[in-house]
């Protein structure tokens, strides 16, 4: 029997998280993109680990900046969207959608979710029930539209939120309590995000952490997730529109917030 991977999180850079994936039944240890080398190499380290690939979601600098210095460090296979390349810094590997990859006896699955970027991608590991997701979803949030369009990311997000509720999501930001209160704004009467607000707000007081979430939780709460349901639509005054306006009306909304 495969054993369970091993997942560690770890503050970096202003806002950023870090994540070390570790199989330790064949000594693998992969990072989800490289926020601050110099961090990614001290957790290492710390927890004895030897770093074999880095599974980069997307070329910004806070994602993939510190590629080349942690490859220097470690000689550490780096894999990423083959779609772009040209903007990974010291690419190995590349995958596309619907690619699947083996990782330590766990299937790894590639999902493009252009919106953030246009070649931004996820990993998926459904026989742990995890997913790596970048800045495309976040904690009752979801990434600024840098480069791709509204319908773009509305199609990602909603492949996204077709996973099962107990998916574990490993967002790459801290912006939880800043994404709950602009929730609040455009979905008051939502009792499960009016609860969910009361447990963020305590847990930051103490400077707790407020990721992983889970897919079902998100898709309660998240109003990037909600953009065709008729309670939502309504609280936004957008009632018999495409949900592709309403997402765009919605993420207007919170970039003016």
């Amino acid at each position: 029997m495969t054993a369970d991977l091993e997942v560690h999180m770890f503050p970096c850079l202003s806002d950023n998280y870090g994540f070390l994936v570790h199989d330790p039944e064949n000594d693998l240890t992969a990072c989800i993109d490289t926020p601050d080398a110099r961090a990614i190499l001290a957790e290492l380290d710390r927890n004895g680990w030897t770093l074999t690939h880095i599974f980069n979601t997307h070329h910004h600098g806070d994602h993939a900046g510190g590629n080349l210095e942690v490859k220097r460090a470690t000689g550490c296979t780096i894999i990423g969207n083959g779609n772009d390349a040209k903007r990974i810094p010291g690419i190995d590997v590349t995958v596309t959608d619907g690619d699947s990859f083996d990782f330590g006896g766990h299937a790894v699955h590639v999902l493009e979710t252009p919106g953030h970027t246009i070649g931004h991608i996820v990993y998926h590991l459904p026989d742990q029930s995890v997913a790596f997701v970048g800045d495309t979803l976040f904690a009752m949030g979801c990434g600024r539209l840098f480069e791709g369009s509204a319908e773009q990311m509305w199609r990602s997000l909603s492949r996204l939120r077709a996973w099962p509720d107990d998916t574990v999501i490993y967002c790459a930001h801290e912006y939880t309590l800043a994404n709950a209160r602009f929730a609040l704004s455009v979905d008051a009467n939502n009792k499960a995000l009016i609860e969910r607000m009361e447990e963020v707000a305590a847990k930051r007081r103490v400077e707790r952490p407020t990721v992983p979430t889970r897919i079902g939780l998100e898709r309660a709460t998240n109003p990037f997730l909600r953009a065709d349901v008729p309670e939502f639509v309504e609280a936004m005054g957008m009632t018999g529109r495409d949900p592709v306006d309403v997402f765009a009306e919605t993420r207007r909304r919170k970039d003016s917030f």
